[in-house]
């Protein structure tokens, strides 16, 4: 039976070998249904994780082991959407309440039985569902629910992730390399036209998008963490620094590296540059499954420290479906460990407003040994 059960196991799916982790908890939770909304206002892309679906739906997970999708577009379902039963939003006029009365009936819960709902529903809205859902415990959790159990699960990578990262990683480097080539001749003057290539060129290598607003900042701004607004038609690559944050979609996952690019820099930005590319190199040369998240954060800000510089954001952070997902490297969280296939932008950053910012930010899985690099930029000297 072990044997049958095994041979059973590999020739599932990708996205049912995930839910089986979920049907596995909510059996421990005593959980009998579980309910998950991707659309406008409350996005999540567990359902993307779980079933494939990209967007605009949602899940139903029964502890007996049924996924039932209930999306927007059925059209796109068919084309992407892993599932055991699909049934269109409109059937049950578009409202998510009547999807969840609708789906319990369909597979016969019994009366009382647990429903969880999502995590992001407001006090007003759960209260609607305890009262439709009046034969049922209908609750509703943050802390300790399936939220908080799918962001433990997603933030390490299975196989399947992983051969994603590794292409997306090649085209993101490839993008930057080209970037370089088109600011050292001249093709790449203003944030815009920084901005309009990385758009564009992510398509002609099959991505979805950006994985979110291109932060493309020239001199004048690069003192911000974040500009504001993310480009404009100022100019970019001129005299001094310039910082250059993007990422590329592709299957769905997300990249994000920042470049910092020089131009004739000065003793000060020089010195700033040293020491980002010091605390990066010390810190790579740590980090491996097993490793402290808040240890490697305080690691830098004893580098920077000691320099009498301080870093106003956090060392890091996971990726994946989302551009920020657990964990997170920073001094001041709970902090965890490390584990092996946890995927991590590493972000070592200064910032001054007289001199400008330099930010040094690649991808990294992390292995039993250290850090795999999946994207490959740096410091642009020009």
């Amino acid at each position: 039976m072990a044997e049958s059960k095994a041979a059973g196991y590999q020739t599932q799916t990708i996205y049912q070998k995930r839910r089986t982790v979920v049907y596995d908890w909510m059996a421990r939770e005593g959980i009998s249904l579980a309910m998950l909304e991707d659309s406008e206002g409350r996005r999540d892309s567990s359902i993307r994780y779980l079933c494939g679906m990209p967007a605009d739906a949602l899940l139903f997970l029964s502890v007996d082991r049924r996924a039932v999708l209930v999306p927007w577009d059925i059209h796109i379902a068919k084309l992407y959407a892993d599932a055991d039963h699909l049934k269109p939003y409109a059937d049950f006029n578009r409202q998510p309440i009547n999807a969840c009365v609708k789906t319990a009936e369909l597979l016969k819960l019994a009366p009382n039985s647990r429903i969880e709902l999502p995590a992001a529903t407001s006090y007003p809205l759960f209260l609607k569902y305890v009262e439709a859902l009046s034969g049922y415990d209908a609750i509703c959790r943050e802390d300790a629910g399936l939220a908080r159990e799918l962001e433990t699960q997603r933030s390490v990578k299975d196989e399947a992730e992983i051969k994603i990262y590794r292409t997306a990683g090649k085209i993101t480097t490839l993008i930057a390399a080209q970037i370089e080539k088109m600011l050292r001749g001249g093709k790449i003057k203003t944030e815009t036209d920084a901005a309009l290539f990385i758009e564009a060129e992510c398509r002609k290598h099959g991505c979805e998008s950006t994985s979110f607003e291109t932060l493309a900042a020239g001199p004048a701004r690069s003192f911000a963490i974040h500009a504001f607004p993310a480009w404009t038609a100022e100019t970019f690559g001129g005299s001094g620094l310039s910082i250059l944050d993007f990422g590329v979609k592709y299957g769905g996952y997300c990249t994000d590296v920042t470049l910092t690019i020089a131009r004739s820099p000065t003793k000060a930005q020089e010195r700033l540059i040293a020491l980002v590319e010091k605390a990066r190199k010390i810190v790579l040369s740590k980090i491996k499954a097993g490793y402290s998240s808040v240890d490697a954060a305080l690691l830098v800000e004893g580098i920077f420290g000691r320099a009498h510089k301080s870093m106003p954001h956090a060392l890091g952070h996971g990726i994946g479906l989302d551009p920020h997902e657990t964990p997170v490297l920073r001094v001041r969280e709970p902090g965890c460990i490390l584990e092996k296939n946890m995927v991590l932008a590493i972000e070592p950053g200064l910032y001054d407003p007289v001199i400008g910012g330099c930010r040094l930010e690649n991808d990294y899985l992390v292995t039993e040994d250290g850090l795999e690099a999946l994207t490959d930029t740096g410091i642009v000297y020009l």
